[in-house]
């Protein structure tokens, strides 16, 4: 069956005042992506991905190079996709909200989009982004809307033992725990209270358009503040629990190992991905005739501040670019490279957000005894040639 074309309707909410607020209009994002002109030449980084061994996970990428846009368009937004791609017939498709609730429900996608409707700018990062030698483009900034989750939870009635919501996807694939193989369906969970942030959504639309198959049509969760696998595509199923989800994606996938010394002992912590952390990266060097300027984005917190160190010097404040004022985007800012030397050179940043916390180094100790790869979010460098 076709899929039923998105009328864009007025921002009613019927949530209340504890999200009547957040449906604003942002679509349109800053009037410029950075504040200096970008019809100069990108000169190209030298250090280049590697390639990518995994291209039915990590389908597609944010090309830094060509970033431009505040809002990233949709046929250009990452992809990272866990096991079957679904494809959900609108007419058959039902949300169903169960569990200990007091009334259950299945929901239709019209249902679903004659509820109140919200608004939310949001930059998704995949908690993979960066830690790879072949992943750097796991990021995207867009309009997400749909309905907010809170209301919907509330109406459904949690009970007195829930505690946590698993929110299940329609992708599925084989698993083995043990001896034993399974089939695993997609999920992740948060407690009631991450849950009933006002700003989650039950997103139907991307960027005013119908959410693309890929991004999770026909019904996706946007857990703004969250590291994109939070963010569960392809939704079916809202489930109450009176105890925590432990699943492949919560237990053993997304999990971060550190080592860390306590009293002159060695020990491991284990803790499952979660909400952004604060980050920032350079996205490209821009020639125009003799001058030079490094363009890049910050973002994981509301952003304060970003420097540049060119060569492993002193740190430079850039200059941050236009906002929305949403806390959820990301920042564009831009450094004006005076009169560089010919040859190779090396350009690191690092944010700062608005309450003073610093983008960490590498040689962090929360970054430095880390032995996985999900949230690195410690300083990034390139490296470029000027001639």
């Amino acid at each position: 069956m076709a899929r039923s074309r998105i009328s864009r309707r007025s921002a009613l909410l019927k949530g209340g005042a504890a999200v009547s607020s957040l449906s604003i209009l942002r679509l349109a994002g800053p009037a410029h992506a950075f504040q200096t002109p970008t019809a100069g030449v990108v000169v190209p980084w030298l250090d280049m991905l590697e390639e990518n061994p995994v291209p039915e996970v990590i389908v597609r990428q944010l090309d830094w190079e060509q970033l431009d846009s505040w809002i990233t368009p949709n046929d250009q937004f990452f992809v990272i996709k866990h096991f079957n791609e679904p494809a959900l017939d609108p007419a058959d498709w039902r949300l169903e909200v169960s569990g200990l609730v007091a009334t259950p429900m299945s929901l239709t996608l019209d249902d679903i989009m004659a509820r109140a409707r919200q608004e939310v700018t949001f930059t998704i990062e995949c908690s993979g982004n960066t830690g790879l030698p072949f992943f750097n483009g796991g990021i995207g900034n867009a309009t997400w809307a749909g309905t907010p989750l809170a209301p919907l939870l509330e109406e459904a009635g949690v009970l007195d033992d829930g505690i946590e919501v698993v929110f299940w996807g329609a992708d599925a694939g084989e698993q083995t725990w043990g001896e034993v193989t399974i089939t695993e369906q997609f999920a992740r969970s948060m407690s009631l209270t991450d849950a009933m942030a006002p700003e989650n959504i039950l997103a139907y639309e991307m960027n005013g358009a119908e959410l693309p198959n890929l991004n999770g049509y026909p019904l996706r969760l946007i857990a703004p503040g969250w590291y994109g696998i939070a963010n569960v595509k392809w939704l079916t199923r809202i489930e109450v629990r009176d105890a925590r989800y432990q699943g492949n994606f919560m237990a053993r996938e997304y999990v971060t190992m550190r080592e860390e010394e306590r009293d002159g002992e060695t020990v491991w912590t284990f803790t499952s991905v979660g909400r952004d952390r604060l980050k920032s990266a350079p996205a490209k060097v821009i020639r125009e005739g003799d001058a030079y300027t490094i363009m890049g984005a910050a973002w994981g917190a509301p952003i304060g501040g970003v420097e540049i160190s060119i060569d492993g010097g002193d740190w430079q404040p850039a200059t941050l670019g236009e906002s929305d004022g949403d806390a959820n985007a990301w920042t564009f800012w831009t450094f004006d490279w005076a009169a560089p030397a010919s040859g190779e050179h090396t350009v690191t940043s690092r944010a700062t957000d608005v309450d003073g916390n610093i983008q960490p180094a590498p040689d962090d100790p929360l970054l430095a005894g880390k032995t996985t790869y999900w949230e690195s979010n410690g300083h990034i460098t390139r490296t470029v040639a000027i001639e």
